[in-house]
């Protein structure tokens, strides 16, 4: 170097270390420049400012837990350029070294720092929380660095590992209890969908409620202007129709207007039963049970009481046709023993008039009468089979004898009955 002769020239990745005389006892430090050296009484080194990255391995080191782990990290270092303090450091400790060396020295420091950390720190630390070792190695080691003039620009973990199983460990209970927790997550969300759905069902049935009830409504509207409209209309063509008889209108158009009532009133029926409908689809249960109930028993008493008037009806009709025929028949028997009573007076006035003769024109008159009565039957029968001991007489002489004595017996009948011996009466006469 001491034969270097002239300008020496640098560029902006390197740092010229120039030393010797004219220089106050100290080095002057130029970036990328140029300078004049004076050879043999100056010096000239050469300080790479570039960059370097460093690959950190730190195998098998233990933790606070004792459980031996492997971290490799990676770190950024440079010898800061733009400190004169820091380039006197750095060309302190590395001046006249190449590059590999400087390396591996910064590679040693790193890695005595970074194996410190994980002594300290425990694994499930150094796993999750990488930020924070990370944070720890660069301050430690950027304190050691600083002292070399070299500055560390960035340290990052790259990858932890282990020969004992140890994070498959923490990964497989972390798993499980991410599993867990995504099962939980999962009932939870399936839970709240349900009470969502049953909420979003909820008020789409409410919704159609109060549309099937605005719509029953303006149904219920429509049919009562309409029917406003049907009787204007029809009030109005009778009247233009018949005219001459405007008192039959009037009377025609009010039973129309009480017709329509009547269906009002039915179609306001039909709609409170829409809306107990609609009550009924709200409480189910209630309906099914109580209000069905209730209905039949309605119905029952109903038909019960229909039963018991119908009875009551029919007892009172039955006792009041009784009473009327009782009245009946008592008059007619009353008219009947009246007229009869009024014969008999009459027969009795009579007998007193005609006294003797009279009675027997009216025996002669009778006589035949009884003889027809009697011999009536035997005039009806088809066959007479006649049995005689062969005393008397015998065939058909035995009927009309027969006859005959019958006849005979009636004066003494008479006799007996009245007194009158019509025998004696008819040899006077």
């Amino acid at each position: 170097m001491c034969f270097d002769i002239g300008i020496v020239v640098c560029g902006p990745n390197e740092a010229l270390v120039i030393s010797g005389m004219f220089q106050g006892g100290k080095p002057t430090f130029i970036n990328g420049g140029r300078a004049i050296v004076c050879p043999c009484i100056q010096t000239v080194q050469r300080i790479p400012l570039n960059t370097m990255t460093l690959e950190v391995h730190s195998p098998r080191v233990y933790t606070s837990q004792g459980v031996p782990i492997s971290v490799v990290g990676t770190a950024q270092v440079k010898i800061n350029g733009s400190s004169e303090e820091m380039l006197g450091y750095a060309a302190e400790q590395f001046g006249g070294k190449p590059v590999d060396q400087i390396l591996n020295i910064c590679l040693e420091t790193m890695e005595g720092h970074q194996r410190a950390i994980m002594g300290n720190m425990s694994v499930e630390e150094i796993y999750r929380d990488r930020k924070t070792f990370s944070k720890k190695v660069f301050e430690v080691a950027s304190v050691d660095l600083h002292n070399m003039g070299i500055a560390v620009i960035s340290y990052t973990l790259k990858d932890v590992r282990d020969e004992v199983g140890y994070l498959a460990s923490l990964g497989q209970a972390r798993t499980a209890q991410v599993k867990r927790d995504a099962l939980i997550g999962e009932a939870e969300a399936k839970k709240e969908s349900t009470i969502a759905e049953a909420l979003a069902e909820e008020q789409r049935m409410e919704s159609k409620l109060v549309n099937d009830t605005e719509i029953a409504r303006s149904k219920r509207d429509f049919e009562l202007k309409k029917a406003i409209y049907d009787t204007e209309v029809n009030t109005a063509k009778a009247e233009a129709e018949m005219a001459y008889s405007l008192q039959a209108a009037k009377v025609q158009a009010k039973i129309k207007e009480e017709e329509m009532q009547v269906k009002v009133v039915e179609r306001m029926q039909n709609i409170a039963i829409q809306e107990q409908e609609i009550m009924r689809r709200e409480k189910e249960l209630d309906s099914k049970v109580r209000k069905p109930a209730e209905a039949e028993k309605y119905r029952l008493e109903k038909i019960a009481e229909a039963e018991r008037q119908k009875v009551v009806l029919e007892a009172e009709a039955e006792a009041e046709a009784t009473a009327l025929r009782g009245e009946a028949e008592a008059y007619a028997i009353e008219v009947k023993a009246k007229a009869e009573a009024e014969q008999m007076a009459k027969k009795a006035d009579a007998w007193k008039e005609y006294k003797e003769a009279a009675l027997v024109d009216m025996m002669l008159k009778v006589l035949p009468k009884v003889a027809a009565e009697v011999a009536g039957p035997l005039s009806e029968t088809n066959k007479i089979t006649m049995v005689a001991t062969g005393d008397g007489p015998i065939g058909a002489s035995r009927v009309t004898n027969e006859v005959l004595d019958i006849m005979g017996s009636l004066p003494d009948t008479v006799k007996k009955m009245t007194g009158v011996d019509i025998t004696t009466r008819m040899a006077r006469a």
